[in-house]
């Protein structure tokens, strides 16, 4: 019996070397465990991952291009305001002139009674701080024919003129100067979102550029693909036949859009050379006859609301709660549109962003 025992010295070599390779074993799943949690978590220099630095600049974007749509309306605003206070000072000007040719005609009448001998009541009159008044404290229009009458009557119809409209002209010019402020105000903010996503692009390292440039790419690549399926299908429905009136009117919106395919994105462009996103559609629908307004906010409420799943190539879908950002569609889940700065007229999905609502212009 003895000789089949195992020595003890061997006994406990071996359960030695099992505690040895548990050790080993356990030591070495703690490891993988500790590099697992390290590449999920944050990078140690503490700077935001490419995915988080991408919302961030989306995030920018977004608000750039609602402070875009915000400058949109100032200008609109400031331009008609300049305009009018344009027309004021010409109106003011103009009966200025005209107080100053019936002051003319009095001091003639004047200098003729001067001359006759005397001070004349008519020069009286031109100098006199309160002409009413002076009518109404003596018997002069008794006394006066009837051209020197009509004089008088013209130079108080001039200068009461003259009045309303230097108020009417100070008046605008006040209203321009606050038009003014909002606009640079709103320039302002477009700025300061644009300076702060580009500064967040600046840090990315070249090899994390690389892959966001290719992933836009890529994603380019797939709306312009399904945005050409959907054009070929349209043609294929027409059967090469002239299309309807309002066929005709999409397809010349979207042609238009079409050619500016690549022109960069400029906040407050509305073309020939760039665009801001309403400044592309505004230009698209103005080429099939239709005047759109400047802005998304006054863009949504023109035309035939229809739901996503109605779209026709041409409507125009907009996105965003604040109805910020507008594209054309082009069918196939496709728009044309004018994205973002840095960006050009392009293809792409309209499930990119949060859907708003859609309308037919025509």
């Amino acid at each position: 019996m003895a000789s089949h025992r195992k020595p003890r010295t061997r006994i406990i070599q071996s359960a030695a070397t099992k505690r040895g390779a548990l050790g080993v074993t356990t030591a070495a799943l703690a490891a993988v465990s500790l590099l697992t949690q390290s590449a999920q978590a944050a990078p140690d220099d503490g700077k935001p991952s490419l995915s988080e630095v991408k919302k961030k600049v989306d995030e920018l974007y977004q608000q750039a291009e609602s402070s875009t749509q915000k400058y949109n309306a100032a200008k609109e605003k400031t331009d008609a305001q300049r305009a009018e206070a344009d027309k004021s000072l010409d109106e003011a000007a103009e009966r200025t002139a005209e107080l100053n040719e019936a002051r003319r005609t009095l001091g003639n009448y004047a200098t003729a009674q001067y001359r006759s001998g005397g001070m004349s009541e008519t020069a009286t009159l031109l100098l006199t701080e309160d002409p009413q008044q002076f009518f109404q404290q003596s018997h002069v229009l008794d006394r006066m024919s009837g051209r020197q009458k009509e004089a008088v009557s013209d130079f108080e119809k001039q200068q009461k003129a003259a009045d309303r409209e230097r108020r009417a002209a100070t008046k605008e010019l006040t209203a321009l100067t606050s038009a003014q402020k909002e606009l640079k105000k709103n320039k302002q903010e477009v700025q300061g979102k644009l300076a702060e996503a580009r500064k967040l692009l600046s840090e990315l390292t070249a090899e994390q550029k690389a892959r966001l440039a290719a992933a836009e790419k890529r994603k380019q690549e797939a709306a312009r693909k399904a945005a050409e399926r959907a054009e070929a299908e349209r043609e294929k429905d027409s059967g090469g036949g002239s299309p309807g009136s309002n066929a005709s009117q999409a397809e010349k919106v979207i042609g238009f859009a079409k050619e500016q395919l690549g022109k960069p994105y400029v906040w407050g462009a509305t073309g020939p050379s760039s665009f801001d996103c309403s400044g592309l559609t505004m230009g698209a629908w103005k080429e099939a006859g239709v005047s759109l307004p400047r802005t998304t906010w006054d863009q949504v409420e023109v035309g035939t609301k229809v739901s996503k799943s109605q779209m026709q190539p041409g409507d125009l879908i907009f996105f965003y709660d604040d109805i910020s950002h507008v594209g054309i569609y082009v069918g196939n889940g496709q728009m044309i549109h004018a994205p973002k700065p840095g960006a050009e007229v392009r293809y792409e999905s309209i499930d990119t962003m949060p859907f708003h609502s859609a309308n037919r212009p025509g």
